[in-house]
């Protein structure tokens, strides 16, 4: 292996000890940190004629996203990613002081309110849901910088310039996947769906083109990032990331192609 490497930086990822398990971490102030940007990002888009939501409704809305994101990530993740230790400790559920949070659950309760607060205030779902899709990233890019800080969700050894060694990874250098995935579902995907907001005028199409980009992008970046160690490698030598991000893409897909065709008969 080559020499050259970084080590990860000595940031301890608790900013504050309050009380036994108690604490403040970064990644706390980091996760809401991005829901704060979200809100401001909602609030500037309920001024613009396209969108049928007001800032009203985004002060009151940002409260369900924070609810419906939090418990369906820790949900998602319990059940899926780590079950035996959920079966062992049905407390284990609510101690989210020991991480494990899952975007894809994330993404589910996130669009499960999205749904109910549309309902009740009378809110076109679709344009409601193009406006969350380009305040997203930014969300998760302040998610992965935690994950770094952290040290957790690290990529595989590697020989690359840039590996870094993680005080959790061992003694060996790793791909940095926690920036990989800032940069594609943050940054890239966040360019692509503002470049792409004065162009797809329809109600939707911003919505499935940041379900597709992430898709892709997680699906990419999970062959850079260490498999869960109570998973594994699972069929076909994918992770469970990748296989989520599978099923999330033809989901969308399946999703996109009912809609738009229903969209078309309708005009």
């Amino acid at each position: 292996m080559l020499s050259a490497y970084f080590v990860q930086p000595n940031i301890d990822p608790v900013l504050l000890h309050l009380w036994g398990p108690l604490q403040i971490r970064w990644y706390s102030l980091l996760y809401v940190g991005g829901f704060i940007v979200a809100r401001w990002i909602l609030i500037k888009l309920s001024k613009e004629s396209r969108f049928q939501f007001t800032a009203q409704d985004i002060e009151q809305f940002i409260v369900w996203l924070l609810l419906g994101t939090v418990i369906g990530a820790r949900i998602f993740y319990c059940v899926v990613y780590d079950p035996q230790q959920l079966l062992q400790n049905p407390l284990y559920l609510f101690q989210t002081y020991k991480g494990g949070l899952a975007f894809h659950g994330g993404l589910m309760g996130g669009i499960t309110a999205a749904i109910l607060f549309c309902r009740k205030k009378g809110i076109p779902f679709w344009n409601f849901t193009d406006a969350m899709a380009l305040a997203t990233p930014t969300g998760l890019i302040l998610g992965r910088i935690g994950n770094f800080i952290n040290g957790e969700l690290y990529g595989r050894v590697t020989d690359v310039p840039w590996a870094v060694i993680f005080r959790d990874g061992g003694p060996v250098p790793r791909h940095p996947s926690q920036l990989y995935e800032l940069l594609l579902e943050g940054v890239l995907l966040g360019s692509v769906l503002w470049f792409a907001k004065g162009k797809l005028k329809k109600d939707g199409q911003l919505s499935f083109l940041f379900l597709f980009g992430y898709s892709l992008s997680r699906f990419v970046v999970e062959f850079f990032r260490e498999p869960d160690s109570q998973l594994g490698y699972l069929a076909g030598g994918l992770s469970m990331g990748q296989i989520l991000s599978l099923i999330m893409l033809a989901v969308s897909a399946g999703a996109a192609w009912w809609f738009f065709r229903s969209s078309a008969r309708k005009s």
